[in-house]
């Protein structure tokens, strides 16, 4: 399968993952900033597997909205989670598959050599965002650290307006389409004809087999418990799950994005997330000299990219085919499938397209047949409709709960996909480590 090097030494093994409670933004977390989320899931992740952080050759983590004061937030919370200072760590960014990207390049550092032992995964806040002066007030307070004297400092009054004290908060629109992507997102939906009643019927689904799972205690060992971020108590569980979501009490919210018309509300789109989720990765080798027993390979992944003002959310459809037939498989040999969902109209418009023979043959430029993935495969435990989507964490949760799957569930392969701000995507093809490989 793939060109990937199958030598001990240099194939790339998933041991185990953790990660922090999803919170919605501005609720348990919010006096947090994303680094301490990184470092409580370090934190957790040594504790869980045991490593020796010696052991621990590099750390990547993935992150979106950058604070200023940790912009190479992997190397703070690595520090911070004890790993020696000798150990290099850096920090990637690639919208919502920034910690697919970090795994992925801890892959390839296993595959050339130069690793033996990575942690990666990602971090987010939305509760304390950077917010910026405006260019025009910028320029001038960067021009007064030449003043010399308390008189020069009228100089920041000439040409002043009361206008250029409006802040400048971070871009929710693309830079290239200046469109938000609940505005893509609806017309994505448009196209592929997805109705509301099917956005709001998947996403109830979503929230109630999210509730299922931390009812059954699915979760329990994915997730550490964390202090309260105001000391009052701990958290364990994620807080944006509505088990008791109905169809009758979504039908009743109001269009979010295009009005009066549109089909995204905020109850079958994802919601602004606070989290943090790492996975320890190695050497087959490496893995089994420390005494680990993996828990998957990881044999392949891509990354892809289309055309950001009609398809800016159908990475999954044009990664997932593709990596299918770089090594060689079928859709029904896959046993389980983890797909971000950004939005309910967002991944029911990627699952149309993988049935139409017309954009697998001409947009993907795949020789597969059309497909339909079967429910019973697809997210089982909920997705990031009802868990939360942290922007830097997401790809981490979906690989972690792919390895676990394919465990509880018998299965040999998982494919975890997700999509990503400017018109980007990504795939990543898991085996099942056998229990009884020798």
């Amino acid at each position: 399968m793939g060109t990937k090097n199958n030598d001990p030494a240099l194939t790339p093994v998933v041991i185990d993952g953790v990660r922090t409670p999803f919170l919605k933004s501005g609720t348990e977390f919010k006096e947090y900033i994303a680094y301490d989320l990184a470092r409580f899931a370090i934190s957790g992740l040594i504790s869980k597997t045991g490593i020796n952080p010696n052991e621990i050759d590099r750390t990547i983590l993935g992150t979106v909205i950058q604070e200023s004061k940790t912009s190479n937030i992997a190397r703070e919370a690595a520090l911070a989670a004890g790993i020696p200072d000798t150990k290099p760590a850096h920090t990637v960014t690639l919208a919502c598959i920034s910690a697919n990207l970090a795994i992925s390049q801890a892959a390839d550092q296993i595959r050339l050599g130069e690793a033996e032992v990575v942690v990666a995964g990602g971090t987010e806040t939305m509760s304390d965002v950077p917010i910026r002066v405006s260019r025009r007030l910028r320029k001038k307070l960067l021009e007064s650290q030449k003043y010399k004297s308390p008189l020069e400092f009228f100089k920041l009054l000439k040409g002043f307006k009361f206008s250029d004290l409006k802040p400048e908060l971070p871009a929710i629109a693309e830079f290239s389409t200046n469109e938000t992507m609940g505005q893509s997102c609806d017309k994505l939906a448009a196209m592929f004809n997805v109705s509301r009643e099917a956005q709001d019927d998947y996403a109830v689904k979503s929230h109630q087999k999210a509730a299922k799972a931390w009812e059954s205690g699915t979760f329990d060992s994915e997730v550490i418990t964390l202090p309260n971020s105001r000391g009052e108590g701990s958290i364990k569980q994620d807080n944006g799950i509505r088990g008791d979501s109905s169809h009758e009490k979504l039908a009743k919210l109001r269009p979010v994005f295009i009005k009066p018309n549109g089909t995204i509300t905020a109850a079958n789109a994802s919601f602004l997330t606070d989290g943090a989720a790492c996975t320890l990765l190695a050497s087959e080798k490496k893995a089994k000299e420390l005494g680990y027993q993996p828990k998957a390979y990881i044999r392949d992944y891509i990354f892809v990219s289309q055309d950001p003002k009609r398809e800016l959310l159908l990475g999954p459809a044009y990664a997932l085919p593709k990596i299918l037939e770089r090594n060689n498989l079928k859709p029904d040999d896959i046993d389980v499938y983890e797909i971000h969902e950004a939005f309910a109209g967002q991944m029911l418009a990627n699952l149309e397209a993988l049935k139409q023979k017309d954009f697998l043959k001409d947009k993907a430029k795949v020789d597969i047949e059309p497909f339909e993935i079967p429910e019973e495969k697809l997210n089982r435990h909920g997705g990031s409709l009802s868990i939360g989507h942290p922007f830097g964490a997401t790809g981490s949760r979906l690989v972690n709960t792919a390895a676990n799957r394919l465990h509880s569930e018998n299965g040999r392969f998982a494919i975890i996909t997700a999509c990503a701000a400017g018109g980007q995507g990504n795939a990543m093809l898991l085996e099942i480590y056998p229990s009884n490989k020798a």
